[in-house]
């Protein structure tokens, strides 16, 4: 009787990877995990905005604006860096969650160091959170490269060898004194920008168009949801402590008619049939920093406008109008510029959001009245615009001998 072969031992596993998923997957929508990873970001946004109310209430206009826009470039970037990695290789294992929820602590602590960034130039939480983030996310990337070969090898690797040098160049926000932090600032944009153009110069990440365009299209709700809700808590102070309810009507009606209708042009067509290469698509999702950040701006306006009409804010009734009018004018030209100049046809219907945007502009003069003049106005082009394509479609279809759309 022979004795049975001893049993080989199995080798060890490699460390496990992260595989690209297909471009042309169907059904691709977002998952739970990102729709909580939005919703927490929203909270370090809510945070900018509150701050920026604050600065500008106080006068402090330039700093205000400028320490906003650098707070809301960490919060955007890493947004985007973490949406667009998932768009190509979310596998959704555990320690993709354990990785993804690293990243969320990450801006939670970014959202704990907004007030002091703010008010006393102190960037060291920000920083300390926005560490967090994006060693995280190099650790994602260097998953890619352990089962990644070829070019894609090459990109995973330049892409965690690029955030991993650019947190590095971040250090001068904490060290460097405050007159050169801004010029670093610059710097730094340059540089984050440049790090998906550099590691994709030879191999293309498998993004999904749709699901990136609804990502986009969810934290764009995300945001417009968090002007609501500070403009609905602003007004509600207000009343409560000022009994102003009267004077208050026309800023709520208006705010109420801006945010309905940014979200309205936002969706009037789709856009991930437009989002074909690379080069499209970087200059969509980059060129998403002023829509989001002005949409952001927006709630923050609405709370000023309200405290300044109570006499709360140490500023003018035009100074007031304008944090409201401004950022919608950004909003509506950078739409129409990334996105529903696509889909225009004719000089008419091209210049309805451009037009819009002007008038908007225009009502920051109205003192009290301007926040509802600008609802007004982008009501008022919304119906035009609707109205034009609704004759062009019904035009298209008379030729053709087919039955008017909508």
């Amino acid at each position: 009787m022979t004795s049975s072969p001893a049993p080989r031992p199995t080798p060890p596993r490699p460390p496990s990877g992260l595989v690209a998923r297909r471009r042309d997957e169907t059904h691709r929508v977002a998952s739970p995990l990102e729709l909580f990873f939005d919703l927490c970001f929203v909270v370090a946004i809510a945070q900018a905005g509150a701050e920026l109310v604050h600065a500008l209430a106080e006068g402090h206009v330039g700093q205000g604006v400028l320490n906003y826009a650098m707070v809301f470039f960490a919060i955007w970037w890493a947004w985007m860096n973490f949406t667009w990695f998932a768009s190509a290789y979310d596998n959704d294992d555990a320690l993709y969650r354990i990785v993804t929820l690293v990243q969320i602590s990450g801006v939670l602590v970014l959202a704990a160091g907004v007030t002091q960034a703010f008010e006393h130039h102190d960037f060291t939480a920000v920083f300390i959170g926005y560490v967090i983030m994006r060693l995280a996310m190099a650790a994602q990337w260097l998953r890619v490269s352990r089962t990644a070969e070829g070019a894609e090898l090459g990109t995973a690797l330049r892409y965690a060898g690029g955030v991993l040098v650019c947190q590095v160049g971040w250090t001068g926000l904490v060290l460097l004194p405050e007159h050169a932090r801004p010029w670093l600032f610059l710097v730094m944009v340059i540089a984050e920008l440049c790090v998906p153009v550099y590691a994709e110069r030879s191999f293309s990440t498998s993004w999904h168009p749709h699901h990136i365009a609804e990502r986009y299209g969810l934290f764009t709700i995300i945001v417009l949801g968090e002007t609501v809700a500070a403009a609905t808590v602003a007004v509600k102070t207000a009343v409560n402590e000022h009994d102003a309810l009267g004077e208050l009507l026309p800023i709520a009606a208006g705010g109420l008619l801006i945010v309905f209708c940014a979200w309205w042009i936002y969706f009037v067509v789709p856009i991930h049939g437009y989002l074909h290469t690379s080069r499209e698509s970087f200059l969509w999702g980059y060129g998403h920093y002023l829509i989001f950040a002005s949409a952001a701006a927006i709630g923050a306006g609405l709370e000023l406008a309200v405290e300044q009409t109570v006499g709360q804010a140490h500023i003018s009734a035009l100074a007031a109008s304008a944090a409201v009018t401004l950022p919608t004018a950004l909003y509506l030209v950078t739409l129409w510029a990334l996105h529903a100049r696509h889909f225009k046809v004719g000089i008419a219907q091209q210049s309805v959001l451009p037009a819009t945007s002007l008038l908007v502009i225009c009502c920051t003069f109205l003192g009290t009245w301007a926040v509802l003049a600008s609802g007004l106005v982008l009501a008022l082009g919304v119906a035009v615009g609707s109205t034009l394509t609704a004759r062009r479609h019904t035009g298209r279809d008379r030729r053709t001998g087919t039955a008017p759309t909508a």
